[in-house]
């Protein structure tokens, strides 16, 4: 920031007076070379650079030669100077016509094809667009893989604008497609799921009743049944997770499961303690007197087997159940039955609030339940504590269910969470950002509530050591940071503070003042950390000198957005202002005036320049709307001029005269100015038809009048009458009296070969035209002039004879050619 205020400063230094300009000396005269040679050597000069298009369209009309006409006519490319050629050349200059009409052909069919593509690409928008909002699912990948496949081929000419909404749109369809492809596939596992539960249920069920009609002479497999369990219990857990399970559900499996728990935990301890029961066994057959301490292990075996009630009891244990056999129970006194009634109840209480913490997952308040449960079990004589067993042994089989399932979610968590930290641990990183993941990981371990596996914890705690030793010498160096970041900031403040005790406001720079302004307050804020107590100070000198900068700039921006405003306000004004040309014309101007404008605040800035552009924009559309109306006007005019011009299209060379008067009539009535350019050249060609079929039809009446009057005065009939009023003074101007030259003239006239005893006598009359400057007219009106003279003099010369019936038939022959022609 120093170097930035030294330079600013530096700029202010108050440049030299500039030498006043003196008068250039004219240059005298030189007589300008006004040549053919000079001109087309210029010329070539400027076409051998990089002339604009203006002079290469000036070039195209006023070259010296036809080929550096050409030449520029070849190298224009701007619509404007094209237009402009083809008017000045039309009729003038047809290589030149030609060749911008053409290439002005080939300019509006490279902007209607870009035209075409630009309406697709704003087609593919909007579809995509629907698409992303529409709620029909049916072929919906189908449709956006369609969408994508035609944006391919017009990509390239869309916009970044362009590109990032129809991008945007279709990452919105991918989306859903994704979440609809993922609520399918959470559906299908759902029910997966659904069905392996109902198959767990149905072996579980299946299992059991087969093991109540199991004969007690077989004691089932241990193996197979403990095979069961697992593989039930596995395929439980894996069809309930992550997904709602019913409590009806989720209760009969669990009373299932119970069952066959303690069904197999019966056989287990049945196969553990065989000696034992056969040992007992033998002495019950021996019929010797059994003794207390006998009984009493029988009586131990049998509830510690604790066989479970609704299945066949095994043979094996017959002779147990014997020698336990049943012993008088005691008088109790009356105190302690109400004293075993009072634990009773308080036992039902726990064993409901037990039932309420086990159906609410929560683990540690069950297992202090549970224990508080035993406690007040163990309390009570075996007549009231029997009816509790069962119970007691369900909610043992629930603790134990959620025991294994929380162990089962948490240790696979508690695992990761060491791997993570002990890959925390080996990554060279942030410190900060390692000591802030070292406290996150160490949250959640808490949150999973610790573990009993103590080698998991000292594995983490060992992980987590390890991973902040870094830590440990960084916030360490930290101190010294601080220290050197609190002597950048007084620097920042030592610098500021000479700026504003130097700072002339009057003939500042305030885009640079403003950027100064900005800079010191990211350096400051770069300069981090510090020590909070020692930067108090430097901290209130730094803010007390940026009021004392942000004041002038303030004051400068409100300053700049007054102007702003005014120019928003004389935009406004123009929205319907008269005419159109020279609002927008002024629009443009205040467009400058606004970029010549200093600082504003960015929000307020933000506000003005959108009303700004509000005002021009809606300007601008009036000469949209024209536009539009006027194109509107002249679809309009088209299409009735194509009626006009179809209908003109049937008038052939066959047709009679009042027809086609009457076709070019109807296209004269046509009003060609509101015609689009391509129409009015159509009218013009069909005009220019019709006009050449009327001559021409024209042309034959009068021939074939003449050939009559030819006829009629070679057989001697008169046709002074019959013939037009200005054939008398046309036939005096005639050169040729004698009949034969006559014809011989007609002949050369028409283009008709004359006979070889003519040929001498042609020959001459040929030569005699030349000299008398008569060679050049032979075509046009001259020629149709000339020949009209020779008919009136043939028809109007008198009397003829024999002989020149076939000097009249070689005339009309002659006049027939002119038709022909």
């Amino acid at each position: 920031m120093a170097a930035f205020i030294q330079k600013l400063f530096k700029s202010r230094k108050t440049p030299d007076a500039a030498p006043k300009s003196r008068k250039a000396p004219q240059p005298a005269p030189v007589e300008q070379e006004d040549t053919r040679a000079t001109q087309r050597e210029e010329q070539l000069r400027t076409m051998e650079g990089s002339p604009s298009q203006d002079v290469l369209a000036k070039i195209a009309i006023e070259g010296a030669t036809a080929d550096i006409r050409q030449t520029a006519a070849s190298r224009l490319t701007e619509e404007s100077s094209l237009q402009q050629v083809q008017k000045q050349a039309k009729g003038k200059d047809k290589g030149v016509y030609q060749t911008v009409k053409l290439t002005l052909q080939k300019l509006r069919e490279e902007q209607a094809r870009l035209e075409g593509i630009n309406q697709t690409i704003a087609t593919l928008i909007r579809h995509a667009r629907d698409q992303a909002r529409s709620d029909d699912t049916k072929l919906y990948e189908a449709r956006l893989e369609s969408l994508l496949k035609h944006w391919s081929e017009v990509e390239n000419h869309a916009s970044p604008e362009q590109a990032q909404t129809f991008l945007e749109a279709v990452h919105r369809c991918k989306e859903r497609v994704a979440a609809t492809q993922s609520a399918a596939e959470d559906e299908k596992r759902q029910r997966e799921q659904a069905l392996q539960r109902r198959e767990t249920l149905n072996m579980l069920t299946g299992t059991l009743d087969e093991l109540k009609a199991q004969s007690p002479e077989t004691l089932p497999s241990q193996a197979s049944l403990d095979a069961l369990q697992k593989t039930q219990e596995n395929r439980w857990l894996e069809a309930t997770r992550d997904t709602s399970v019913e409590k009806q559900e989720q209760k009969t499996y669990e009373t299932a499961m119970l069952a066959l728990r303690n069904y197999l935990s019966a056989v287990k301890r049945i196969n553990q303690e065989r000696e034992t029961i056969a040992e007992l066994g033998a002495v019950l057959d021996s019929q010797e007197d059994t003794s207390e301490d006998q009984r009493a292990r029988a009586k131990t075996l049998i509830q510690e087997i604790s066989w479970p009630e609704g299945y066949p009891s095994p043979a094996l244990l017959e002779p147990l159940r014997k020698l336990a056999g049943k012993r008088t129970p005691p008088v109790e006194a009356p105190a302690d039955q109400e004293r075993q009634k009072a634990l009773a109840v308080r036992l039902q209480s726990d064993l409901q609030q037990l039932e309420e913490a086990l159906e609410a997952k929560q683990l540690k308040e069950s297992k202090q339940l549970f224990k508080t449960a035993q406690q007040h079990l163990r309390d009570l004589d075996h007549r009231h504590g029997k009816p509790f067993q069962a119970r007691m042994q369900l909610l043992t089989g629930q603790l134990r269910e959620l025991s294994d399932w929380q162990g089962f979610a948490t240790e696979p968590k508690q695992i990761v969470l060491c791997e993570q930290m002990e890959y925390l641990a080996n990554q060279p990183m942030d410190p900060e950002a390692k000591a802030e993941r070292i406290k996150e990981l160490q949250n959640e371990w808490r949150e999973l509530g610790g573990s009993s596996d103590r080698s998991l914890w000292s594995r983490f705690k060992a992980a987590s050591d390890k991973a902040y030793e870094p830590c440990k010498a960084y916030f360490s160096a930290k101190s010294g940071l601080k220290k050197a970041n609190l002597e950048k900031r007084s620097a920042i403040c030592e610098q500021l503070e000479t700026f504003l005790d130097n700072a002339d406001w009057s003939s500042i720079d305030w885009k640079a003042a403003e950027r100064i302004h900005q800079t010191a307050r990211q350096e400051w804020k770069d300069a981090w950390p510090v020590e909070f107590r020692d930067n108090r100070q430097v901290q209130k000198r730094f803010d007390d000198l940026l009021k004392r900068l942000e004041a002038p700039l303030d004051e400068e921006r409100r300053k700049n957005e007054g102007l702003k405003q005014e120019i928003v306000q004389q935009a406004q004004a123009l929205v319907d202002f008269e005419p159109l040309q020279d609002a927008m014309n002024q629009a443009k101007a205040l467009q400058t005036d606004w970029q010549a404008i200093g600082i504003t605040r960015h929000r307020e800035d933000r506000k003005l320049w959108q009303a700004f552009r509000k005002a021009c924009d809606q300007i601008f559309a009036r000469r949209d709307a024209e536009r539009t109306e006027h194109q509107q006007a002249s679809r309009a005019a088209d299409e009735s001029a194509q009626a006009s011009l179809q209908k003109s299209a049937e008038v052939t060379g066959a047709s009679d005269e009042q027809t086609i008067t009457t076709a070019v009539t109807g296209l004269r009535e046509i009003n060609a100015s509101a015609l689009s350019k391509s129409v009015r050249e159509q009218l013009q060609q069909e005009k220019q038809r019709l006009a050449q079929i009327l001559s021409s039809l024209q042309l034959r009446s009068k021939m074939e009048s003449w050939q009559s009057l030819v006829l009629a005065a070679a057989t001697g009939e008169a046709v002074t009458e019959a013939a037009p009023d200005h054939w008398p003074a046309l036939a005096d101007a005639s050169y040729a009296q004698d009949p034969t030259e006559l014809v011989i003239r007609a002949e050369i006239l028409c283009g008709v070969p004359s006979p070889d005893s003519d040929q001498q006598r042609r020959m001459e009359i040929q030569v005699q035209r030349l000299a008398d400057g008569m060679g050049s007219s032979d075509s046009g009106g001259d020629q149709l002039n000339d020949v009209e003279k020779l008919v009136a003099n043939w028809c109007l010369a008198g009397t003829r004879s024999a002989e020149d019936r076939k000097l009249a038939e070689r005339l009309n022959g002659a006049l027939s050619n002119l038709i022909n022609s």
